[in-house]
This record gives C-alpha cells, structure tokens and sequence, in this order.
C-alpha cells in the first residue's frame, strides 16, 4: 500500500524588500496566505492595501502601497506562540483584549447545523484524506457554501482562508469559521481580528482562548464529532438542538 506523507516547505515571505520570516507551509494557495497573514498580524487592514503578491520558489514577495506603514509594526515584539507551522505573533493576549467586540448578528444557529457543515468540510478536505496529516480551515457563508484550505499548519490554514475571504471582501457577520485546529488564544485572535462572530472546532479550546471569546462576543464551539459538542461560550449565536455535550 502506497504512503501519502504530509509537505511542507519553508516559505520566505518579504514585504516591501524586507523579509519578515521563514515559515513552514504546505505549497499551495500562497497567495491566499499571504493576505490572511498580513491581515491577521496587523500588517494590513483590507485586501486593497496590497499592491502585488509574487509567488517564486519558496519565496514571496509582498508589495504594499505606499500609505501602508510597515515598519512599527515589523518593530514590535513578537510572542512565540503554541502553533504548528508558525508560531510567532506579533499580538499579546493583551493586544487581543482591545481588538473591537464583534458586532452583534442576525445569526443564531442550531449546533445541528455546525455539525453538518463540519461532516461536509471534512469531505472537502482531500489533502487530509490523501495523508491523514493536514490541518484545514473552512468558512460556511451565509447561503450554507463551504470554502475549504489546507496546510500543515492549523495557524497557515486559517490565514489561508481569511486571505481568500478578504479578497473576497466578505462580512464576517455573515460568515462561521470552522477549524480542524485547537482554538488557542492566538487562533481565537486571527478569528476576533477578522471579526467571525462564530468559530468551531473538532478539538479543543484553551481556557485563555474561551475567556478572550466570552470578553469579545465570539461564540466557541468544540470536540465537533459526529452528533456531539461543547459549546464554550453564551453569547447566544449557537442554541443546542441535539442531545450534545454543553459545558463552559
């Protein structure tokens, strides 16, 4: 029987001339990454103040317009995280703390719903599949269409798939964020960043992770396995209509 391994690559992303880091990542969707993790790290705001993203030979290079600064935030400290695949940030729990609450939405979803979307991000996942050894990150819209990236890294995956829906240029409010990644707090601060008011995962999520989610008003949903979960959070965006497991 033939063995799928996982791939990675170190990826050396440069913005404007400088080189930020070497980052281990799967090589597919740069581009998407790129974005997300410009935005998630604070380097950017919107999809619109990067001016061209070149793609070569393990490296990547990111022009930004010229009102974008790069420099204080390329200054400050940055904190090692407990990723995979990453593991540098430059926001603290503090910093996390004074991101803006997410805005209230019309949404308000039975766990049933969360947990089929999970079942169909799983199916969508043929990286996972083929290896057993990827991490993915999918957002569920407003009209129940899945988008779905992979990548060795839980932390890359998610910054795979804000970039695609920054380009997008989709609300937030209107959009779940879905992980096969434990929710740590540097997750559940790509996620408050963005602005997701829901995020879902099929493991865990830290206790720093659930207290910055309860502080921001961002629902936190666990352990989605088959027809069971836990539901974290209080914030009203999630109700359970199943017998599943509900703790905080």
């Amino acid at each position: 029987m033939r063995i799928y391994c996982p791939e990675e690559y170190p990826i050396s992303l440069y913005v404007n001339g400088e080189e930020l880091a070497t980052y281990q990542l799967t090589n597919s969707d740069l581009i998407d990454w790129t974005y997300g993790h410009l935005f998630t790290e604070g380097i950017i705001d919107h999809a619109d103040d990067v001016k061209d993203i070149n793609v070569n030979e393990g490296r990547v290079y990111a022009t930004l317009h010229e009102e974008v600064e790069v420099t204080p935030m390329l200054k400050r400290k940055k904190y090692i995280t407990a990723g995979c695949g990453n593991g540098v940030t430059f926001f603290s729990m503090t910093d996390v703390k004074k991101f803006p609450k997410v805005q209230k939405s019309n949404q308000r979803l039975p766990l049933s719903f969360l947990l089929k979307k999970r079942h169909e991000f799983a199916k969508e996942s043929p990286m996972y599949n083929e290896t057993g050894g990827m991490h993915g990150a999918c957002i569920v819209e407003e009209t129940g269409e899945i988008t779905v990236r992979e990548d060795i890294g839980r932390h890359n995956a998610v910054d795979k798939i804000i970039g695609a829906a920054l380009q997008r240029k989709l609300d937030p409010k209107k959009l779940i964020l879905l992980t096969t990644g434990r929710i740590s707090y540097e997750m559940l601060a790509k996620t408050a960043r963005f602005g997701f008011g829901i995020v879902g995962s099929r493991t865990a999520a830290t206790k720093q992770a659930v207290q910055l989610a309860k502080f921001l008003g961002i629902e936190v949903v666990g352990y989605m396995r088959g027809k069971v979960a836990v539901i974290y959070t209080e914030n009203g965006n999630v109700f359970n209509d199943l017998k599943a497991i509900s703790k905080r």
